[in-house]
């Protein structure tokens, strides 16, 4: 893609405009790190829409921290453990050219808006951690 990051953050804005008003999420804010990553947050909840251009794959990391640990995991995953999807496989993550990109933003898009109401609280790590969520623990404070 052609100036790659400046129409990948455009189609972010676009497919998760509807996603993040209804769930009042904040963002998005967008960062070119090593990729270009495009996040929202609500309710303790980050949502990473991420794009590997050498790979032409997105992908939407889930997550969120306790006072120990960081937790994260892809949407996808959290849904099927959620149980508002029955089986993998039915969103996109290519993003080899624009149509391919589009579609797999509004799957992802899609099913943040299914997971993100069950995300409150305690529940919130259990979820995570049914869902195998990779968690790294944060050091201890003096």
């Amino acid at each position: 893609m052609a100036s790659s990051s400046k129409i990948f953050f455009e189609e972010v804005r676009a497919a998760y405009a509807g996603t993040a008003g209804s769930l009042r999420l904040a963002g998005p804010v967008e960062t070119e790190n090593v990729l270009p990553v495009s996040t929202y947050t609500g309710g303790g909840v980050e949502y990473s829409v991420e794009l590997d251009v050498r790979e032409g794959y997105v992908d939407c990391v889930v997550g969120t921290e306790t006072e120990t640990v960081d937790f994260t995991v892809n949407v996808e995953q959290l849904a099927l453990t959620a149980g508002v999807i029955e089986v993998r496989g039915k969103i996109s993550y290519s993003a080899r050219n624009l149509t391919q990109l589009r579609k797999s933003l509004s799957g992802q898009a899609g099913y943040v808006r299914l997971v993100h109401p069950l995300l409150a609280g305690k529940a919130t790590e259990a979820l995570m951690r049914r869902a195998g969520a990779r968690a790294w623990k944060k050091p201890a404070r003096p």
